[in-house]
Formats: structure tokens, sequence, C-alpha cells
């Protein structure tokens, strides 16, 4: 069974997965790059290595984007 682009779970929840970075582009419509320049920055939803992989746990992911909505309602 082919798993759902990341995309297509959006709305109805995310994937009971790690997700990777491809997966986070994928979810907030942005480049690669970005992710990659926000991890570095330390600026964007928290990750992990898992050996020379990058990780991101879906409920980190729900908790920052719960977080930059908060920060952007405020403003």
């Amino acid at each position: 069974m082919a798993t759902p682009p990341i995309t297509d779970t959006l709305r109805s929840g995310l994937p009971d997965r790690y997700l990777t970075p491809d997966d986070i582009a994928d979810l907030f419509e942005v480049p690669l790059e970005t992710v990659y320049q926000w991890r570095k920055k330390r600026i964007g939803p928290p990750g992990f290595r898992i050996g020379k992989y990058v990780r991101y746990d879906p409920a980190d992911i729900r908790r920052y984007v719960r977080e930059r909505k908060a920060v952007d309602m405020a403003a």
C-alpha cells in the first residue's frame, strides 16, 4: 500500500511516522533549502538526527504550527 503524499494528509492529520525534510518542504510548500536554513538558524520546526538523517516528529510539527499561529494572531 503506497503512502499518500504529505499534502494529502494535512487536513486529516499528519501521518503516523517521522517526517523527512522533503515532507516538511511539501507540507509548508517551501523549497527544501528553506527547511535546511530553518534548521541551521534554529527558527523552524524542531528536528532530530537518526545517524546522518534528519527527522521530524509529527507532534512537534503540530506544536510548531500552533505556536506560529498564536504569534501571528497576537501581532
